[in-house]
This record gives structure tokens, C-alpha cells and sequence, in this order.
């Protein structure tokens, strides 16, 4: 990989990872000893190297600090049992990471150099991946602009960078999760589709507010009706209603996750119905009531597979089967594992060998 393109490469002169309890692993707040930076300049992207991890020097008046224009993904390399190392999908974060950059008017990355500097990352800081089951090393490539400039203009200077950690299960039980009516996550002709950081921001009081009342996640709905679900907090809603796989259309106000996307293909090599559709809160309460909601999850690169415990509305919460008497959900979240682990042969070519 490395050889293809241009890396500076400057090595740590003292590793963390000897320091690190690779047994308690918050997410999110420990992170490897190297990270990845680019800058682009004049029309182009220069300056590739990857150097110890560490602070940045920038200008108080970069323009993503005052008007926003920053985004990121959210990937996982995982350690195989032979010692391999493989990153899941990171061709479909490449696609969805280029939606972000165009719709925040930002440079977008050539697909193959995006690839290729993350398996150069993790390559360097292969030793952090964890080897055990339910861990992985999580990737969190971003951009943000640069521009030293208080004008409401696009920036013309941006700076792309990866930073990588060690990290366990990104939720410990199945959750508590509520239909939120008033907030809202992304309108239509909004940039609910891209990974940036102000849908992330917006979303936090909502959530707090949740948390106090608790539950764990906010099931977002239609910025104009609140009639139809749309995504699960940190996650893509996905329910098996009446023996189909319902989910909600990827489009405009929804990410198109690449959990949900590889959930789709594995239902479908099944034999599973699967719908990509409107989902009113009607039929999905309905559903509960009835019983022929037969399972429900979150599904994402952070969380992968989230059980729902319960699904509350207007006050009223409704509790479903156990997660463990839950077949299909089980099955999907055994097979990315088999996938993901090299446990199992991957025909479907997903796991990026490093």
C-alpha cells in the first residue's frame, strides 16, 4: 500500500502502548501512537506523512471553527486469529466520505489514496488492535478547513487527517430507546446524508435530555411530521416486522450507513424481504403492540448490531422479545464477526487486507 504513494513517515520515539490497559477501553479516549496528515493547497492534496500522535498548531480564526465545514467516517480494522489484519468496507466510507466533502462545499479525496493512507496508519499501529473478541482498532478519518479568514465563504486550504485507537463494545446492553417528536436530527435538502460534525453537535441537547429521562439512544423522526422513523442515534434504525427486514430509505435526511448497507446484502443472501421504505411510527407501535415486531436494532460502525430493549412514544414504552431469543439480529451479528475475524471466507471481498 505504502509504496504507491509518497508517505513521510515519522516514528514515535517513545510507544504508548505498554502503558495502555488494553482491559478497560472507553470509547472514543484512547488512541495509538501514530496519526495521518495532508494538506491541501492550491488546488491539490501535498504534504503526506504520518508523525507521532499529538496536538496541532492552528489559526483561532480557521474557518471551520466559525462556519462548520468539517466532517468525518467511522471505520474498524480487526486482528485475525492467524495475526492478519483487516480493514471492514473501507472502499464504501471512501464513497460516502466524498458525499460529505461535495455537499460542505469541501475537495473530495480520490478513493484509492483515502484506502491507501488509512492501511498505511494502521499498518504502523498494527500492534494496538486488539486481539480478542468484541475489540477492534477504530478509525476516524476527517476534514476540517483551514482558512486564517471570518468571511462566510468557502475555505480554500483544508487539512485531511486519520487518527486511530483501541476500542471494546460501544454499548454494554441492549437499550432503552424513544421516539423523539419535537427535535430534529435533518430536514429535507438539508446534509442529514453527510457524516458532518454540526448534525452531531445539534444532536446533543435532545440526547441529554433523553439520558435524564432514561433512555439510552433517541429514534429520530420526519422533520416535518414526525410521523415516520428515520435513524437511531448513533446508528441506522433496522426492524423485522411481520418476517421482513424494514428500514428507512437512505436518502437526503438518513446516512447511508455501511452496517445497514452490509445488513441489507447478508438479509437478502438469505432470502429475507427486505424494504427500503417510509416507516411511519404508526405501524412500527402497531408492530409492538401485536408482536410482529419481532426484532429491532441499531445498526452502525461504532455500535454494529444495538439491541433494543424497549421502544417508548407519547409516554407509553413497549417492550420487545428478549435480544438472546432474537434469531435473525443473532445471526447477522455472528457472521460480521465470523467476516470481520477471519473466521469464516469472506466471498463477498470485504475485508481490506493490510
Amino acid at each position: 500500500m505504502t509504496d504507491t504513494l509518497d508517505i513521510k513517515i515519522t516514528k514515535t520515539a517513545h510507544s504508548r502502548l505498554a502503558e495502555t490497559d488494553f482491559d478497560t477501553l472507553p470509547f472514543g479516549k484512547v488512541f495509538s501512537d501514530h496519526m495521518f496528515s495532508a494538506d491541501y493547497i492550491d488546488g491539490e492534496w501535498k504534504n503526506f506523512e504520518i508523525l507521532p500522535y499529538g496536538p496541532i498548531l492552528m489559526s483561532p480564526a480557521i474557518s471551520s471553527l466559525h462556519y462548520g465545514q468539517s466532517f468525518f467516517e467511522g471505520i474498524k480494522a480487526y486482528k485475525h486469529a492467524d495475526g492478519k489484519v483487516s480493514i471492514f468496507r473501507p472502499d464504501k466510507n471512501a464513497i460516502r466520505f466524498n458525499k460529505s466533502a461535495e455537499r460542505l462545499c469541501m475537495p473530495t479525496l480520490p478513493e484509492e489514496l483515502f484506502v491507501q493512507t488509512i492501511a498505511a496508519l494502521v499498518d504502523i499501529d498494527r500492534d494496538w488492535i486488539p486481539a480478542k473478541a468484541n475489540h477492534a482498532l477504530y478509525i476516524r478519518p476527517f476534514m476540517f478547513a483551514t482558512d486564517p479568514y471570518l468571511g462566510v465563504t468557502p475555505s480554500a486550504t483544508y487539512k485531511y487527517m486519520v487518527i486511530v485507537g483501541p476500542v471494546g463494545p460501544y454499548f454494554s446492553k441492549p437499550l432503552r430507546v424513544k421516539i423523539e417528536t419535537h427535535y430534529t436530527r435533518a430536514a429535507e435538502g438539508g446534509m442529514g446524508y453527510a457524516k458532518a460534525a454540526g448534525n452531531y453537535g445539534s444532536s446533543m441537547l435532545p440526547a441529554r435530555k433523553a439520558t435524564e429521562e432514561g433512555f439510552d439512544q433517541l429514534i429520530w423522526t420526519d422533520a416535518k411530521e414526525h410521523k415516520y422513523i428515520e435513524e437511531m442515534g448513533a446508528a441506522n434504525a433496522m426492524f423485522l416486522l411481520d418476517g421482513k427486514l424494514i428500514t428507512a430509505e437512505a436518502k437526503d435526511t438518513i446516512l447511508d450507513g455501511v452496517t445497514r448497507d452490509t445488513v441489507i446484502a447478508l438479509a437478502k443472501s438469505w432470502g429475507i424481504p427486505v424494504e427500503e421504505r417510509k416507516v411511519s411510527v404508526a405501524e412500527l407501535i402497531e408492530g409492538a403492540k401485536n408482536g410482529k415486531l419481532t426484532d429491532a436494532f441499531g445498526a452502525g460502525t461504532a455500535a454494529t448490531i444495538a439491541s433494543v430493549a424497549s421502544i417508548s412514544f407519547e409516554g407509553e414504552e413497549y417492550f420487545l422479545s428478549e435480544p438472546a431469543t432474537r434469531e435473525f439480529s443473532k445471526r447477522v451479528l455472528s457472521t460480521l464477526d465470523d467476516i470481520k475475524y477471519g473466521r469464516t471466507e469472506d466471498t463477498n471481498g470485504w475485508n481490506y487486507v493490510v
